[in-house]
């Protein structure tokens, strides 16, 4: 028989943690589009598909460890600790590609040379597995 209370139960708290996740994202893509050098809406907008795809995998990065942090925390609070360190830890890996390994990353991207794009995704994407793998132990 089904147990419409304890669906109930489990509803309410998958609403609360997907809203959570969800604020936490969008925080997240203005925290970055603030960061990076070039403005991603406007060249989203152009057509630009290096900016597309860098700005994706950050976004895919950034959610591979909530949807880890979601399965492995116990409380919201927990849950927001982890959602803040994982947009750190992602802002931090473009800042240090950007200042390291390619200082011309804003030419590039506003260029729309797709390489750059895809190459910023992987390290995004990347960091974002790590992370997520890190917050299982």
């Amino acid at each position: 028989m089904f147990d419409f209370t304890a669906f109930q139960d489990g509803a309410i708290a998958f609403l609360v943690a997907f809203v959570a996740a969800g604020l936490f994202t969008i925080a997240f893509k203005y925290i970055y589009q603030w960061v990076t050098p070039y403005n991603e809406k406007a060249l989203i907008r152009q057509g630009n598909l290096a900016a597309a795809i860098a700005l994706a995998g950050a976004l895919i990065g950034y959610v591979l460890p909530l949807a880890s942090a979601l399965s492995h925390t116990v409380s919201l609070p927990e849950f927001a600790a982890w959602a803040t360190l994982a947009g750190i830890i992602q802002i931090a890996a473009f800042t240090g590609v950007r200042l390291v390994a390619l200082p011309d990353v804003k030419a590039r991207v506003e260029n729309g040379e797709t390489s750059i794009g895809v190459y910023l995704a992987g390290i995004s994407i990347a960091v974002g597995v790590l992370n997520a793998a890190c917050m299982t132990t």
